[in-house]
């Protein structure tokens, strides 16, 4: 009789443990999987392109340290200029002077291309922007990510490997935009307006992606959605 009662209790123990272990492995899955789309797509493209053949790395690295040196200057800008009272409510002057704040981008851009050297311009144009990439995933998205490993499942993560991907597709256009316009030589003038006005879209693309998500209502989903159509976009035209 005793033998008969312990049976089902260590089948009940057995089966608890199981729930454990699943309920502790999937958080672990599931940081996995948002890590790899966050930052999976920066080696995929290294590896995929001619990258990989020429000693770029330096170059990436040029770009990583130039936009840690750009973000840190646009939050001082911000900081000194853009009020944060009211961050939900949508001011034209607020996001108007965040896009100007955006510009600096345009000089770390010019600034990394310049300075690098070795690569062909096309390959050069790829690193750095790679590098620009993956620097705004490091250190926008790193931190919130270890998120991921709680037990409850949220999307937050998964959108947020979305946007890195569609800012890894923005941050190689927009340094060819910048190439174009302060590195190669032999261009058109009469394509200048339409590189400039590219390259003013380039850098207002955060704010003018944040006033649609104010002006719209947007969701998380729709704001994604948006991002990466505007995105591809960016990167055809």
């Amino acid at each position: 009789t005793e033998e008969a009662l312990k049976k089902p209790r260590q089948e009940g123990t057995k089966r608890q443990c199981a729930v454990t272990s699943k309920r502790s492995i999937m958080p672990v899955f599931h940081l996995v999987n948002c890590a790899a789309l966050t930052f999976g797509p920066h080696a995929v493209y290294y590896y995929a392109t001619p990258l990989c053949e020429y000693r770029v790395v330096p170059t990436m690295v040029r770009g990583i340290a130039t936009y840690f040196m750009t973000f840190f200057a646009k939050l001082i800008c911000l900081a000194a200029f853009v009020s944060s009272s009211d961050s939900t409510a949508f001011n034209p002057t607020q996001e108007i002077l965040q896009a100007g704040i955006g510009m600096l981008d345009c000089i770390g851009l010019y600034y990394a291309l310049s300075r690098s050297s070795g690569p062909a311009l096309s390959d050069k144009i790829q690193a750095v922007g790679l590098g620009w990439a993956l620097a705004d995933s490091v250190l926008n998205r790193l931190a919130p990510l270890m998120g991921a490993k709680s037990p409850e499942f949220s999307w937050a993560y998964l959108q947020a490997g979305g946007h890195a991907n569609a800012n890894l597709i923005v941050s190689v256009s927009f340094a060819t935009v910048v190439s174009l316009i302060y590195i190669r030589k032999n261009k058109s003038s009469a394509l200048m307006p339409f590189l400039y006005l590219s390259m003013l879209l380039h850098a207002a693309f955060p704010s003018i992606l944040s006033s649609m998500r104010q002006l719209l209502q947007l969701d998380a989903a729709n704001v994604l959605a948006a991002d990466l159509a505007m995105s591809v976009a960016a990167a055809v035209v």
